[in-house]
């Protein structure tokens, strides 16, 4: 899994007005969740934090928090919302998630297939049903995608996600049995 560290600031000013007088000096605002705690408020550097968000968009990433100002230096968060302006396209908000780093938690990983099929050689017609699976599992051990070979795949075959092999240590949630890619006549 991906890991980034992102500088934060805590925030004092609260409400629509405070915010967009943030955005007006290219901050953006944002909010740290953490199940059942308070939700501490958060203020980043617009540039640095569209990059960052920019280089991990589609992926699973921990994102470190070094915020200046918090007595924990430092937290884990999974970033769970983005809010942008539809038409300037900048950032208004971002929700983050707080997490530990040895608690097992449920991701959505991109599937990767990879080669070429022997029954598409041979005219049919590739089927790809599932482009993701989910896995339960430490966040740093949980892969960015997970690879599929389908050269094996002659026409009228397919793969389950019981064909799958996952990384150790990590735990299939969908259905072993459901079609994740097939060749067609």
């Amino acid at each position: 899994m991906i890991q980034v560290s992102l500088p934060a600031a805590l925030r004092t000013g609260f409400g629509k007005g405070a915010s967009r007088q943030l955005r007006m000096k290219n901050v953006t605002p944002a909010v740290v969740y953490s199940g059942g705690n308070e939700a501490l408020a958060l203020q980043f550097d617009s540039t640095v934090l569209y990059k960052c968000l920019f280089d991990l968009h589609g992926r699973n990433a921990v994102v470190t928090l070094q915020i200046d100002g918090d007595d924990k230096g430092e937290r884990h968060v999974l970033v769970k919302e983005i809010q942008k302006n539809p038409v300037t396209d900048s950032l208004v908000h971002v929700d983050f998630f707080e997490i530990t780093l040895d608690e097992p938690i449920i991701f959505s990983v991109p599937l990767d297939y990879v080669g070429v099929a022997r029954g598409v050689d041979l005219g049919g017609e590739l089927q790809v049903l599932r482009t993701s699976m989910k896995v339960k599992g430490v966040p740093l051990d949980v892969p960015d995608s997970i690879e599929v070979d389908i050269t094996g795949l002659d026409r009228g075959e397919s793969l389950t996600f019981s064909d799958v092999s996952l990384p150790d240590r990590i735990e299939m949630l969908d259905d072993a049995s459901a079609v994740c890619v097939a060749v067609g006549h």
